[in-house]
């Protein structure tokens, strides 16, 4: 097989490394992922395969196995790029001056990806019984551990208290517990014995930001405290 990508329908057809980047390769591996995410959704996981999502592109198998060897590899994929998004997310939050507007901005980003990967997330819950027996599955929060250190260190500062540092945890566990559990495309009856009627994107990312950021005022404040009386102390040289 040459290296050209799969040919996909919907204007997806491009060669798989474009002048400059590789660009049109992402937009086709972006269109497989989100077929087999429909077909994930009304099979099962376990019922889909491989030819089945080749069939709903319109591409041979052989031309899908070029990006994605396996369903597992497909599933990974999922994780790879939520945790890319996350590690962007983290670099930048490491060049910003601490205090609360970059705490309210980092968390205003991480809601952004949680939405975003809503229906990702979903797929994972309706089939964690399956994902979690997988390799993948078994280590996925010990990726996130990581991660989800350094976004709290990103909030809090490197030398703040165990209360700090739990409060910051508590509010990115917040924004994607109640994004997930909230977000729902189709009612739910978990959902509506809560809430009366859903709430928008809109209104959700509101309410989960201002909760997020209640649990953060007080951290922010202290590790903002902190970074200015460690600018004051004798024969401390100000960074420019």
């Amino acid at each position: 097989m040459d290296h050209e990508a799969a040919e996909l329908p919907g204007g997806a057809s491009q060669p798989a490394r474009a002048p400059g980047g590789g660009r049109a390769r992402g937009d086709t591996r972006e269109r497989i992922q989100s077929v087999a995410l429909e077909l994930f959704a009304e099979h099962g996981y376990q019922q889909t395969s491989l030819r089945e999502i080749a069939e709903r592109l319109g591409v041979t198998k052989a031309a899908l196995y070029y990006h994605f060897k396996s369903k597992e590899d497909i599933v990974r994929s999922f994780t790879e790029d939520y945790f890319g998004r996350l590690d962007t997310l983290i670099a930048w939050g490491r060049e910003q001056p601490p205090g609360a507007q970059t705490a309210r901005e980092l968390l205003d980003r991480y809601i952004t990806i949680v939405m975003e990967s809503g229906e990702v997330f979903r797929f994972l819950e309706r089939n964690q019984a399956t994902i979690h027996g997988t390799e993948d599955g078994k280590h996925r929060f010990t990726q996130f551990r990581p991660r989800l250190a350094a976004l709290t260190e990103v909030i809090t500062g490197p030398d703040a208290s165990p209360r700090s540092r739990i409060r910051s945890a508590a509010a990115i566990f917040a924004v994607s517990t109640s994004c997930m559990f909230f977000m729902k495309d189709v009612p739910d009856a978990d959902t509506d014995a809560v809430l009366p009627a859903p709430p928008t994107q809109e209104e959700l990312r509101a309410i989960v930001l201002e909760i997020a950021t209640d649990l953060t005022s007080g951290v922010v404040r202290l590790a903002t405290c902190v970074v200015r009386l460690a600018t004051r102390r004798p024969g401390h040289t100000p960074q420019t």
